[in-house]
């Protein structure tokens, strides 16, 4: 556990959280999808609020899940991101064309 601890904070990893989930839900906001009701979170973990009349969370999660991308449904409606806090940039931006696509169908 001390060890964990001495990793997160040498590295800084809650900043880099900070900074690294700005701009993921920025450019999640960005795909401009009529199924996304809303995208909030903190840090990396960010959900994705779909709208009802665009069917259940549960659907996209498992055409993320064919494509690579592990997400969890929550309350029917939120698809939740919690990428690792080592994640970069370039991993997420890949995983980003993959969730455009599936978001707009």
């Amino acid at each position: 556990a001390r060890a964990s601890l001495r990793v997160i904070m040498d590295e800084d990893l809650a900043h880099r959280a900070d900074q690294l989930g700005r701009w993921f839900r920025a450019e999640l906001e960005g795909i401009g999808s009529p199924s996304v009701a809303e995208v909030r979170g903190r840090g990396l973990m960010i959900g994705v609020d779909i709208r009802e009349s665009a069917g259940t969370a549960r659907s996209y999660c498992k055409e993320l899940k064919e494509r690579g991308i592990l997400a969890k449904e929550t309350q029917t409606q939120v698809i939740r991101f919690a990428p690792p806090l080592v994640i970069d940039r370039e991993t997420l931006s890949g995983a980003l064309e993959d969730i455009r696509e599936v978001l707009l169908g």
